[in-house]
C-alpha cells in the first residue's frame, strides 16, 4: 500500500509507553472516520494489547482535533447489510461484545467530535477521559439504522432508561458536562491536557499488580453479566489464586519494607 493510499484510508497506529500500549486512531483529515482498513487495524491493535505480556493497560486515543466522526458508511454499510462482523473474528473485539474478549483494562481519551462508533468504543473501555470541547451524538436513527456496537446496552447501563432513550431515539448532540452527568466519562479536562491526563491514568493502572487488575476487571464484568450471586461464586477462588502469586508476596514485602511494589505479573 502506498503512502497516499494509507493516508486516504487512514490507519491505526500503536506506540509503547512502558507497560502501556497506546492505540491511536489516525485519519484526522477525514475527522478520523473509520474505514474498513481502520476497523481491521483496531482489532489487530487490541489483540496486540491482549497477547503481549509487556502491556498491562491500553490507551485508546486519536490524532487531530476529533476522536471520530463515525463510520465511513459507503465502505462499511455494505458489510453491515450482510450481517458480518466489522472486526476480524479471530481478533479481540474492541467493542467487548463477543469472544475473544480482552482481559486487560483500557483507558479512552476523547476530544472534539465523538459520534456513533466513537461513543461505543469509549463505553467499551473501562475509564474515559474527555476534553471539554467534546461533541457527542449517537446519530444512527438519523441514518435509518440502529447502534450495534453496544450503545443500546451501555447507555441504559450507565445512564438509566430515560436518559438513554433521550439520546438514542433522537440522535441529539450532548457535551462533555452532560456525558459526565450520564456516567459516560469519568473526568473532563482541557483539550490541551487530554493526552497527558489519560496517559497518567493508564500508567497508574499499569503500576499495579497485573493479575490483580485483571481479576478485579473480570469480577466486575461477571457482576454485570451474572449478578451478585454469579460474581460471588467465583470471588473466593480468584482471591485464593491471587494470594498464591509472586505478585501477592511482593505486595506483602513492599508493605513491610515501606516501598513501592515492583510487580511482574506472575
Amino acid at each position: 500500500m502506498t503512502d497516499d493510499q494509507r493516508t486516504a484510508d487512514g490507519q491505526i497506529r500503536t506506540a509503547a509507553d512502558g507497560h502501556v500500549l497506546c492505540i491511536i486512531i489516525d485519519r484526522p483529515a477525514k475527522l478520523n472516520g473509520f474505514s474498513l482498513r481502520m476497523l481491521r487495524g483496531l482489532g489487530q491493535a487490541f489483540s496486540e494489547l491482549e497477547n503481549n505480556p509487556t502491556y498491562r493497560c491500553g490507551l485508546l486515543c486519536a490524532e487531530g482535533a476529533n476522536f471520530t466522526a463515525g463510520l465511513q458508511l459507503d465502505q462499511v454499510g455494505p458489510v453491515m447489510a450482510t450481517g458480518q462482523s466489522l472486526f476480524p473474528l479471530d481478533h479481540v473485539d474492541p467493542m467487548s461484545l463477543r469472544p475473544p474478549l480482552r482481559k486487560k483494562p483500557v483507558v479512552a481519551a476523547v476530544q472534539g467530535i465523538c459520534f456513533t462508533i466513537g461513543i461505543e468504543l469509549m463505553l467499551a473501555c473501562d475509564i474515559v477521559i474527555a476534553a471539554d470541547d467534546c461533541r457527542f451524538a449517537q446519530i444512527e436513527v438519523k441514518r435509518g439504522i440502529m447502534p450495534t456496537g453496544g450503545a443500546t446496552m451501555r447507555f441504559v447501563e450507565r445512564a438509566g432508561w430515560g436518559n438513554a432513550q433521550r439520546y438514542l431515539l433522537t440522535g441529539d448532540e450532548f457535551n462533555a458536562a452532560e456525558a459526565m452527568r450520564l456516567g459516560f466519562v469519568q473526568q473532563v479536562v482541557a483539550t490541551r491536557d487530554l493526552r497527558e491526563a489519560a496517559l497518567t491514568m493508564a500508567r497508574r493502572i499499569a503500576e499495579q499488580a497485573p493479575l490483580a487488575v485483571q481479576a478485579s476487571l473480570a469480577s466486575s464484568r461477571r457482576y454485570l453479566e451474572q449478578g451478585p450471586v454469579g460474581m460471588s461464586a467465583e470471588m473466593d477462588r480468584m482471591q485464593q489464586r491471587l494470594s498464591e502469586s509472586a505478585d501477592a508476596a511482593e505486595g506483602v514485602r513492599s508493605f513491610v519494607e515501606r516501598r513501592q511494589a515492583k510487580f511482574e505479573g506472575r
